[in-house]
């Protein structure tokens, strides 16, 4: 049975709508304009055009980050990938941990990156329930209350390679540089982080678990679903991706059918600073990395993720681009 590990008020949300120039060398955002609750920033998504994907000045709705974030397990790495039925969109996809990123942090979005790791991506093992670190900094534990944490050991985050072009809050460049990119559909500036995860030898039966909050009678109510984990790997190869998907349940690796699958769009092509496109199909994806799709097996559970056609709006403020 799902089972309720938080609840909070949507109305103590407030972002910033955004001024953003790029040239071919380099991106610079700063805030323009008073604060927006999120209603106010839904409204502002409309679909922007630019000419010159290198060079431009525009307005944007808001600003988002991403994390690529790459498991480090056994020997092997993956990149983590969470399920998400965007009902704003009207799809259901597979992405990043992604979230909006509120007023006060607009100039260190990598905070907010972290705490949506913190607050999408649960390991549990045998013995409880894993606190994070990224460097010398605890990553907050937003479920405490509710769920039992271990305090013998941690999983750790931590920077890989960062993007060559820098990206710019007002005169500050951003530490660890991460990929930025403008979501044209949504006028949205969407900066993605490149971290690793590191689990300890001495996490015994890991499992890993997506939590997702929803708006219920004015509260946003996260539910946690052993049932429905949520919580995709994608195996990586000297560092490339492979064609599988799995999920990792108590030590155990399951292979995920990718049947009707879609990715979102941080997974579709990138021309200069600009993705156009809402979301891309699985094996349009495989195409793009010059990877062949494998061939299913008859048990694998498919997505059912083909767009809708009457999307409705979501209050989210865990979710961005």
């Amino acid at each position: 049975m799902p089972r309720i590990i938080s609840r909070k008020d949507p109305a103590t949300f407030k972002t910033l709508p955004l001024y953003v120039e790029a040239t071919p060398d380099g991106l610079a955002y700063q805030s323009l304009g008073r604060p927006l609750n999120f209603s106010e920033m839904l409204e502002r998504r409309k679909p922007v055009e630019l000419p010159d994907s290198q060079r431009f000045a525009v307005e944007l709705a808001n600003l988002g980050v991403s994390v690529r974030l790459t498991l480090n397990w056994q020997g092997r790495e993956y990149w983590l990938l969470v399920r998400q039925r965007r009902l704003d969109r009207g799809d259901v996809v597979l992405k990043l941990i992604s979230g909006y990123v509120p007023a006060h942090e607009l100039n260190l979005p990598l905070l907010t990156a972290i705490q949506e790791v913190a607050e999408e991506c649960l390991l549990e093992t045998s013995e409880g329930w894993l606190y994070g670190r990224f460097g010398d900094t605890w990553l907050p534990a937003p479920y405490e209350g509710t769920l039992k944490y271990r305090e013998d050991i941690h999983f750790r985050l931590s920077p890989l390679s960062g993007a060559a072009r820098p990206v710019q809050c007002g005169n500050l460049t951003l530490l660890e540089r991460p990929r930025a990119y403008v979501h044209a559909p949504t006028a949205s500036l969407q900066l993605v982080y490149d971290l690793r995860l590191d689990l300890p030898k001495e996490a015994r039966q890991p499992s890993l678990l997506h939590v997702d909050e929803q708006l219920e009678n004015g509260k946003l109510i996260a539910r946690l679903d052993h049932s429905r984990p949520d919580l995709y790997l994608i195996p990586l190869e000297g560092g490339r991706p492979t064609a599988e998907l799995l999920t990792l349940r108590q030590g155990q690796l399951v292979a995920a059918s990718t049947r009707g699958l879609w990715l979102a769009e941080s997974f579709a092509a990138q021309d200069g600073w600009l993705v156009r496109d809402e979301r891309i199909r699985w094996n349009d994806w495989l195409a793009l990395q010059n990877l062949t799709p494998k061939a299913e097996k008859p048990e694998g559970i498919a997505f059912s993720n083909a767009p809708a056609h009457s999307p409705q709006v979501r209050l989210d403020t865990a979710t961005a681009v």
